[in-house]
């Protein structure tokens, strides 16, 4: 094999070898990633369906009911409210009138189980998702009003 043609062949297996790495990439990246919804806009049905998202807003107050592990409760944008069920511990921080963001999927029944629940960690702190999320759905009511 001559020079020429050794450094073609290991100019294309390093080509391929960075195009596979490419794919092994964003296949994990694909799968780690989760887009924020809020409860208007899955009213509206723009939550993807299959696959995992956070949902935000503030615990809505009088809905938090306790069934062994399993803990319900609603998340509200103060316009529109998503049910959410979550088996585990939840954080200290974690409690009604108080911003919490859930990562999980929605369920046929308009479920939306939880795999993880963030709460906020200070009395001013709301996560920035959520905040915005409560913000929008306030002009948007706002505006239906008007």
């Amino acid at each position: 094999m001559k020079p020429r043609h050794k450094r073609i062949a290991l100019i294309a297996g390093g080509l391929a070898a960075l195009a596979i790495a490419t794919v092994f990439v964003m296949q994990a990246l694909d799968s780690n990633i989760a887009f924020f919804i809020t409860p208007s806009e899955i009213a509206a049905g723009k939550a993807p369906q299959g696959k995992a998202f956070r949902i935000g807003g503030m615990v809505k107050e009088g809905s938090i009911k306790r069934d062994n592990l399993t803990v319900y409760f609603v998340v509200t944008d103060t316009v529109k409210e998503v049910p959410v069920a979550y088996t585990g511990i939840l954080p200290d921080l974690f409690k009604e009138g108080k911003g919490a963001v859930a990562q999980g999927k929605l369920g046929a029944d308009g479920l939306f189980t939880a795999s993880e629940v963030l709460a906020k960690h200070d009395e001013n702190y709301m996560p920035p998702e959520a905040k915005h999320a409560v913000d929008q759905a306030q002009k948007a009511a706002q505006t239906l009003k008007q």
